[in-house]
């Protein structure tokens, strides 16, 4: 994919630093996703997607340790949701967690797959393609 080509999927980015969401959304526009929200931490998240307005994403990208409303506690909440759209979103967990426990425990809480930092853009692209099921 060229950088003038675009990707038709959404992607919800929610971490509670700027400079990390500015990295992700960097990194997104190298595999050519343009088409990208965020949010500083899980209950920000949680309000967009339940925005009757706006458009569903089609993955979300969360950071692991957050104020507020961390990216386990985020998945535990979507996993739950009676939305059905909401509930079934894959979840991507970026963490510079080493914990390989811990990994475990946030995938058995719904999230899609944990990552851990540093990733590159085709390692982004690699598991955004593997949890919505399509290339981009």
């Amino acid at each position: 994919m060229t950088e003038t080509e675009t990707s038709s999927i959404r992607v919800l980015v929610v971490d509670d630093q700027r400079t990390m969401r500015e990295i992700i959304r960097r990194l997104l526009g190298q595999i050519g996703v343009r088409d990208v929200d965020d949010a500083e931490d899980g209950e920000q998240a949680l309000e967009k997607l339940h925005n009757p307005t706006a458009e569903k994403p089609d993955i979300v990208i969360c950071d692991l340790h957050m104020d507020k409303m961390d990216g386990m506690d985020f998945c535990n909440h979507v996993r739950r949701d009676k939305n059905d759209a909401i509930r079934g979103l894959p979840i991507i967990i970026l963490t510079g967690e080493q914990d390989t426990f811990v990994h475990d425990v946030t995938k058995q809480v719904g999230a899609t797959t944990v990552l851990v930092k540093p990733v590159s853009a085709e390692d982004l692209k690699t598991q955004i393609e593997a949890a919505i099921g399509f290339t981009i």
